[in-house]
């Protein structure tokens, strides 16, 4: 029976996506996991009751775990499918991308190869920096994970997997422009504003707390 969900992420969202998945479903638990021994102590008995969100996580995932997670796992990617693996932002400035954005995808033993359930896109602008860049990615995803909410803490069923496929070139190690981990915790903390008070008709937004949902509209089921 589908009752619990790991949650792989930084301490800044954790308490607010907990209040926000719960809100969807009240008889869930929320496991808290933010390293690779947090993973390593979940016993199998949780496991195949369970499903793994990581959000913007470089904690890998290994693949006894995911074997034996009984509702499958979903990453939060701070990229475009166009640009898997480390430090997106940076490697789509420097292809000259015209647009960038965040990527939900099945999580699997390759990192970001998984089948990809949702995307969000934006354009770049020409003064677009690599902070900035990631911030835009960070925020998109916040707003994502939002919309998915409802349907991960409900739904025991894999979500519905999109035509979309990711790109060619795997970004290395080499090419990051700062060392791997959460998003920058400043980031974190100004985007999800801790108003978690589950209240649904309410999306956190960049510097400027919440506002409301008008634009972003409440989704129960399967993204298409």
């Amino acid at each position: 029976m589908f009752d619990t969900i790991i949650l792989l992420t930084g301490p800044a969202e954790h308490s607010v996506f907990t209040t926000l998945l719960r809100g969807h479903n009240p008889g869930l638990t929320v496991l808290p996991v933010f390293t690779a021994d947090d993973l390593a102590v979940i016993e199998p008995e949780w496991l195949c009751r369970a499903r793994l969100i990581a959000f913007t996580s470089s904690v890998p995932v290994p693949g006894a775990v995911l074997d034996q997670l009984g509702y499958g796992a979903y990453h939060f990617h701070p990229g475009s499918p166009q640009y898997p693996g480390s430090s997106p932002a940076r490697a789509a400035l420097d292809d000259r991308a015209t647009e960038f954005g965040g990527t939900v995808h099945r999580l699997v033993a390759q990192a970001d190869a998984g089948s990809i359930v949702d995307v969000e896109r934006f354009a770049i602008t020409d003064d677009a920096s690599v902070a900035g860049l990631e911030e835009q990615a960070y925020t998109t995803l916040v707003t994502m994970f939002w919309r998915l909410a409802g349907v991960l803490a409900k739904q025991p069923a894999p979500l519905v997997v999109r035509a979309e496929r990711w790109g060619a070139t795997r970004n290395t190690p080499a090419r990051r422009a700062r060392p791997p981990g959460p998003m920058m915790a400043d980031t974190a903390s100004s985007v999800i504003t801790l108003a978690a008070s589950h209240e649904h008709g309410l999306v956190p937004r960049i510097g400027q707390g919440l506002r409301p949902r008008a634009s972003i509209p409440e989704t129960e089921t399967e993204p298409a």
